[in-house]
Order: structure tokens, then sequence, then C-alpha cells
């Protein structure tokens, strides 16, 4: 199996589990270390894709239709907490990107 394909299954099975634990509304007893662990992983490499890109919009990092506005921000915010990065740090990243 290479490693597409391995990833592609691992893909899956994260969403499908990250999906029953949802229903089931047992969030609360995924290990803290667990998600670190996949959300650090998939940070990384969002950004490493995105920064390889010469010249093409990056594909956005969520499904719209599927996470809502304020999952986005308790998500972000978390994220810049972890990091030590403020809002006005953030701003100077964000202009980064632009036209």
């Amino acid at each position: 199996m290479t490693w597409e394909a391995d990833f592609a299954a691992a893909a899956g099975a994260f969403a499908a589990a990250a999906e029953r634990a949802l229903t089931s509304g047992e969030c609360a007893r995924i290990p803290g270390g667990e998600l670190e662990r996949a959300m650090t992983a998939a940070v990384k490499l969002y950004a490493a894709k995105t920064e390889a890109l010469t010249g093409e919009t990056p594909a956005p990092p969520v499904s719209v239709e599927k996470v809502t506005p304020t999952e986005v921000v308790v998500t972000v915010s978390e994220m810049l907490r972890a990091v030590d990065v403020s809002l006005f740090d953030l701003a100077m990243w964000y202009r980064r990107g632009g036209a």
C-alpha cells in the first residue's frame, strides 16, 4: 500500500471515529493527547502543502458545509493560545497571504 492509500484510509477512519464520538455525545472521553497528536499532524501537513504551492490558491482546510463559524473560532482561538500568538501577530500573518 502506498502512503497515499494509507493516508486516505487513516483520514476516513479518523473522520468516522470523530463522527461516532460526536453523535454519541461522548467527545469528552477522547484522550486529549490523541486529539492533539492528530491535530498537530494535520496542521503541519496543511501548512507544508500550502507553502509548497506556487501560484495556486490552497484548498480550504475545512469543509465549510460541515463546520460552523463558532467551531472554527473556538479551534483557532485555542490554537493561537497554545502557540502564544496574539491577534496582532495573526493580523500581520493574515496580510502576508493577501494580494
